[in-house]
């Protein structure tokens, strides 16, 4: 049993954030596309809503090398030693100019974080039902190769140690974010215990045709795609997909990149929209008593955070997600 499975209090909620979540690098971050504050801001909207306190949010332990070695190629953590391949995943050219005992601990350390935070959540969504991660999904990370902001494959590492741990037999991932979850895809080809939903823009990157292979539900999506077409593929795609594979836990990686006017995602989908998909998601798994758990994975816009934060306010007033352990959903803390 990993040191990052524990046990938490009944009045805590399997919400899983840390502070240290959040990146910052001399203030370079800021220049970056991604709004490393994101996930502190999520929770700031929940507070702000009295919807949460500290004391009811789980911390997560970060993963440590023998937990990141349950996936990754010793090879591959030995890359991440070097400035320059750090660069390469972040996008951020001028990391590549740093010492890389400061990438470690102003880049790297809290995504090792947010890989334990999500490594967690799917152990409490076993629990309680339901878990979210504020932060995590990096589907863009196999095994042996980073990219696309996503240094560690914290989504292979979520199913494996349910498996190794023997509290799941099979899972199916449905990945919302505008982009192909190329990295997981290529850690579970060949895999028929794990089940992959995913629909994105195929005009965007990564367009990775090995990695599609993996792929059992594949939809593909155009840019500048409406919430009207959007809604209507999901739900006929999701159904479909739940009738064809029963699974003990359903990863739900929910970009929130598909944002109209996101500079990556290059779809149109409103706040409105992006809320209801979410609330489909999850009106689904209870609908089935399938366990998810949830990261919230790209989004490159300012305002997502207070989307996110909306959306989880959203389930929680549908009765979708309950707060402590024995909550009917009919009160709040």
């Amino acid at each position: 049993m990993t040191n990052l499975y524990f046990d938490i209090r009944d009045d805590q909620w399997p919400l899983v954030y840390d502070e240290k979540y959040n990146v910052s690098v001399f203030g370079l971050e800021r220049f970056h596309v991604f709004d490393a504050k994101k996930w502190r801001n999520i929770i700031q909207y929940l507070k702000d809503a009295d919807f949460i306190t500290d004391a009811c949010l789980v911390k997560p332990l970060p993963a440590k090398k023998n937990d990141l070695l349950v996936v990754h190629t010793k090879r591959y953590l030995k890359s991440l030693k070097w400035s320059t391949n750090v660069a390469i995943i972040a996008e951020v050219p001028v990391v590549a100019c740093l010492p890389n005992m400061f990438v470690q601990c102003a880049y790297l350390k809290p995504m090792r974080l947010q890989t334990g935070g999500s490594v967690l959540a799917g152990k409490l969504a076993l629990e309680r039902g339901w878990a979210i991660n504020v932060g995590g999904g990096f589907h863009h990370c196999s095994s042996d190769k980073g990219g696309g902001f996503c240094p560690y494959a914290d989504i292979t590492l979520l199913i494996r140690f349910l498996v190794m741990n023997g509290l799941i037999q099979n899972a199916m991932i449905v990945d919302l974010d505008a982009h192909q979850g190329n990295g997981y895809q290529r850690d579970f080809l060949g895999v028929p215990e794990v089940y992959i939903m995913d629909m994105y823009n195929r005009n965007i990157y990564p367009k990775d045709k090995e990695a599609k292979q993996a792929i059992r539900r594949k939809v593909e999506l155009a840019n500048r795609v409406e919430d009207l077409e959007y809604m209507l593929k999901l739900r006929q795609n999701l159904k479909a997909a739940l009738k064809e594979f029963k699974p003990d836990i359903l990863v739900y990686n929910a970009g929130t990149d598909i944002l109209d006017s996101d500079p990556l995602g290059h779809m149109r989908i409103s706040e409105i929209g992006i809320i209801k998909r979410d609330e489909f998601v999850f009106e689904m798994c209870k609908e089935q008593n399938i366990p998810i758990v949830m990261l919230t994975s790209g989004g490159y816009l300012r305002n997502t955070a207070k989307i996110i934060a909306d959306s989880i306010l959203n389930l929680h007033r549908k009765g979708l997600i309950t707060g402590t352990y024995g909550d009917n959903g009919d009160e709040g803390i």
